[in-house]
């Protein structure tokens, strides 16, 4: 059919002014369908991204870590898990090219890249007597600590009066709380009863739906397949993804 067609000079969508043009074939214009929004962090934008990063053990490793993406890392007992962590943060001797959000590791001083990807061993160190020592704002601390299932009245426990697995859990708060895109984790449950350990993938999820990066050494099988769908293997120091079937 033929209709004038219509060009809006003023006005909205309940009160148009209009001016007629010439005779045009037209069709009806429905509204535009709102898109769904895309997820705020894409697997596939790296965060992280390693290319043949090595040491005189580890073999040269590429991988890339997206925003808000845990991936296990897992392997036998002395295949150079540990180490490339360790590579990964700079805190052994390395080569090979490792950038943050576009950022080369060479431009970051190593304290502030060290803040920016955060480490936690499997036997984290301590300097002072008390737990609370180890932490600047406890207020902050005690928000998350609560999660862990530790008392207000931790902050002035004696470290040496410590359990493993409450270092443990201390260490990874230590490291969260300074606020890292990236997160290294190497065994951080190893020790834990299965409350403790389900506080502590619950504790990493929420962060990671937030944002937050992770690579997480585990032998648990099971655990790997709750906390992660990419798997990295090492073995004899070299790392490979694993192919799911």
């Amino acid at each position: 059919m033929a209709c004038y067609s219509l060009r809006v000079v003023a006005g909205d969508l309940s009160t148009i002014v209009v001016q007629t043009g010439k005779s045009v074939n037209c069709r009806k214009a429905w509204p535009e369908v709102p898109k769904e929004p895309e997820p705020p962090f894409l697997t596939d934008a790296p965060l992280l991204q390693i290319r043949d990063l090595r040491t005189n053990i580890l073999k040269p490793a590429s991988l890339a870590l997206a925003a808000g993406e845990c991936v296990v890392v897992k392997g036998p007992s002395g295949a150079g898990k540990t180490l490339l962590l360790r590579a990964i943060a700079d805190l052994d001797p390395n080569q090979g090219s490792v950038s943050l959000e576009g950022r080369d590791r060479l431009t970051i001083p190593g304290p502030e890249w060290r803040r920016l990807v955060g480490y936690v061993p499997a036997e984290p160190g301590w300097w002072a007597e008390t737990v609370g020592e180890h932490f600047g704002d406890w207020t902050a601390t005690a928000a998350v600590l609560t999660n862990l299932g530790f008392p207000e009245e931790a902050k002035g426990w004696p470290i040496a009066r410590l359990s493993t697995g409450e270092r443990l859990r201390l260490a990874l708060v230590r490291a969260l709380i300074i606020g890292p895109k990236v997160l290294l984790l190497d065994e951080p449950t190893a020790t834990l009863d299965p409350a403790s350990v389900a506080a502590v993938e619950s504790l990493i999820a929420t962060r990671v739906r937030a944002g937050l990066a992770v690579l997480w050494v585990t032998h648990d099988a099971d655990q790997a397949r709750r906390i992660a769908r990419r798997q990295l293997v090492v073995e004899a120091g070299s790392v490979r993804e694993e192919v799911s079937q």
